[in-house]
């Protein structure tokens, strides 16, 4: 297949290019038009998604689009500037993606957008599905009108999978790189209560889902993108740190949290979201670290 993948040079989209490529599919990357010429190359299309630049005849012969770019959540402080810049970033772009692609005389079979657990918002320890009603607050918000963005491609007959990614668990980059050096010495803790739910994947099994969700044609609409294996803030501070062999005793106290991070601290550390993969286990799919403690054993032994 001839895929085309935005978000490419990300720590999910470089691992997904990776292990497509391998698997004999032509990759062509949507890449920023401001990009330098060091990541542009022939297999790539430019695009400005800020401006609503995007050419859709750059993009006939795509048999599948893979949807990932976006600004980073936790890179700076949500001030209103930056939260704009954040729901900017994947509203606008997944509109401009899907106008395009309803544009081609030959649609894709497929495009999966990336989405987010944070749709749900903080659920406490209600159990979630894809039939789970939105929650409220800044991020839920984001995730409604990001996946609602993507309606023009549905409206010309492209399967769409909102995919609704949990914390992706990765040794060479994202959250759990970031984790690991006040692990490793031995000055990390419970955040908060340490009864929030965190609902993760390890990266492996995100790569395998993409590529599950591309080829199953029974898969559209929501899609969780999380291990079998929710835990508490609590369950998975104590294994991360019996997997390292470090003490786990300081812990960080929600008013900390919030002096540290602001708003960011209540949308990401202390909110709690305990999501199940219903869809993806009712089609089939096998995961390779349901557990978390084989996952973070895994990636980092």
């Amino acid at each position: 297949m001839r895929i085309l993948i935005s978000g490419s040079s990300g720590l999910v989209g470089s691992a997904l290019t990776s292990s497509l490529r391998s698997s004999g599919n032509e990759i062509t990357r949507l890449v920023r038009a401001s990009a330098s010429t060091t990541q542009r190359d022939k297999a790539s299309v430019a695009w400005n998604p800020a401006a609503g630049q995007l050419n859709p005849a750059d993009l006939e012969g795509t048999d599948a689009a893979i949807h990932l770019a976006g600004e980073n959540i936790a890179a700076k402080r949500w001030t209103p500037a930056q939260k704009a810049k954040i729901r900017d970033s994947r509203v606008s772009g997944t509109r401009l993606l899907a106008e395009s692609l309803a544009r081609l005389a030959r649609q894709p079979k497929v495009l999966v957008c990336a989405s987010a657990i944070g749709y749900y918002g903080d659920r406490s320890d209600e159990r979630l599905n894809e039939d789970s009603a939105p929650g409220s607050g800044f991020l839920a918000e984001t995730c409604r009108d990001w996946e609602a963005a993507a309606k023009p491609a549905i409206g010309r007959g492209i399967r769409v999978v909102h995919l609704r990614l949990g914390l992706v668990l990765a040794s060479h980059g994202g959250a759990l790189a970031k984790m690991l050096p006040p692990f490793r010495l031995g000055v990390a803790g419970i955040i908060g209560s340490g009864q929030q739910y965190m609902s993760w994947i390890a990266l492996d099994d995100l790569v395998a889902a993409v590529s599950y969700v591309l080829s199953n044609e029974g898969l559209r609409g929501p899609v969780n993108a999380v291990a079998p294996d929710a835990v508490t803030n609590h369950e998975f501070t104590k294994t991360l740190g019996r997997v390292l062999r470090r003490p786990t005793v300081f812990p960080m106290p929600a008013f900390a949290a919030r002096l540290a991070f602001g708003e960011m601290a209540d949308g990401l550390l202390l909110s709690s979201t305990r999501v199940e993969p219903q869809r993806l286990l009712a089609s089939g799919f096998r995961f390779r670290f349901p557990e978390l403690k084989a996952a973070l054993e895994h990636l980092l032994r």
